[in-house]
């Protein structure tokens, strides 16, 4: 989960969120919401960047997954998605060790 965060920290001091916004594929929340509960997502992870909140969610069957962003105006936009989530907790390994 650290990985995930240090990504999404990443993404966000690279493109700030105004910017990534405008790109992005955005719609009121409940209807994300809606949309993503019908490919059977549900939430797995979630974080605060600013005044915005990241949220990953996937599904335990297709091992879909999409990682959102929501604005303070209610927006929820989509920052990517993809196939192939597994749920993982593994430390970083010390300097110098290959993965």
């Amino acid at each position: 989960m650290r990985a995930l965060y240090a990504c999404l920290a990443a993404c966000l001091i690279l493109f700030p969120l105004p910017a990534v916004a405008q790109g992005l594929q955005c719609a009121p929340r409940a209807q994300v919401l809606d949309l993503l509960g019908r490919d059977q997502q549900t939430r797995r992870a979630m974080g605060q960047a600013g005044p915005a909140v990241m949220e990953l969610f996937a599904a335990k069957d297709s091992q879909r997954w999409t990682l959102t962003v929501t604005l303070r105006d209610g927006r929820m936009c989509r920052l990517a998605h993809g196939v192939g989530f597994e749920a993982r907790d593994d430390a970083f390994p010390a300097p110098g060790v290959a993965l």
